[in-house]
């Protein structure tokens, strides 16, 4: 009888690893979202994967950062202010240059966004925040020791899913945001325009990251990507967001880039045909 107990208890222990094994696998899925909608009824043209699930904005958050800019007249037009680097900041050689907010769109530059939200200060950004009604519009900061007011949205507490992304960008792109005209209009000049095929140019601002483990540290296994915008041809207009989150380890380019060409890529084919 104690051998057969025995037994028992290394079968199921087995079993348990076996489980707990396939769920870990599981869990290391791939995480994948295309979404786009009209930009004038708002109808689905195209929906595939988990869209409804809220990650890190990461650097798709410049594009509500220029809206708060222009709006207060922190930023003044597609070249000022030109901000000048400071090597104390110790920045990848990619940020070390000195920047305008065409070049801050363009290429990215996180430095930027937080002088930006500095200058603004906690009260108005997060004014800002609410009134945009922008995903969980959780700004306190935290996870990895982050802060709230210079990095809630990289990869900490500032959550957004792919349908409340192409949500604000349509009420963004209607005019029903709590901004001025001229900052609507600012902000559309400084995106980055892409040419897909068959005459579409879209407009968009990619964000890569990484998730969080359970402990708070960063998973690199677990690369995010976004791009996030809208694309016109002739009259017709549609509001875009795809995420990709991977299960491996990304090299010298970010995951996002991979995320916005193939979108460019496949977006004729998801909506000629609509």
């Amino acid at each position: 009888m104690a051998f057969e107990r025995l037994l028992l208890l290394a079968f199921s222990i087995i079993i348990t690893a076996i489980s707990m094994s396939a769920s870990q696998a599981d869990a290391a899925d791939p995480i994948r979202c295309t979404l786009i909608i009209d930009e004038k009824t708002g109808e689905t043209i195209y929906r595939q994967g988990n869209c409804d699930q809220g990650f890190y904005p990461q650097s798709t958050f410049k594009l509500p950062l220029a809206m708060m800019g222009y709006d207060s007249g922190i930023l003044v037009d597609e070249h000022n202010p030109l901000w000048t680097y400071d090597p104390k900041l110790k920045r990848s050689p990619r940020e070390q240059k000195d920047t305008d907010p065409t070049i801050w769109e363009r290429d990215s530059i996180v430095w930027f966004s937080q002088a930006l939200t500095r200058k603004l200060g906690k009260g108005a950004f997060a004014d800002y925040v609410k009134r945009f009604g922008y995903g969980n519009q959780d700004i306190s900061g935290g996870p990895g020791n982050t802060d709230g007011l210079t990095e809630s949205w990289l990869m900490s507490s500032l959550k957004i899913s792919a349908e409340d992304q192409v949500r604000f960008l349509r009420r963004f792109r209607a005019g029903r945001l709590p901004i001025s005209d001229r900052a609507r209009q600012m902000t559309e000049a400084i995106v980055p325009h892409f040419q897909a095929a068959g005459g579409w140019d879209i407009q968009g601002k990619t964000g890569a990251g990484w998730l969080r483990n359970t402990a708070g540290k960063t998973n690199y296994e677990r690369p995010l990507g976004w791009f996030v915008g809208w694309a016109m041809k002739g009259d017709r207009r549609f509001i875009f967001a795809r995420l990709y989150i991977a299960n491996h380890r990304y090299g010298d380019n970010p995951i996002s880039f991979e995320t916005r060409d193939s979108l460019i890529a496949d977006f004729p084919m998801l909506v000629e045909s609509r």
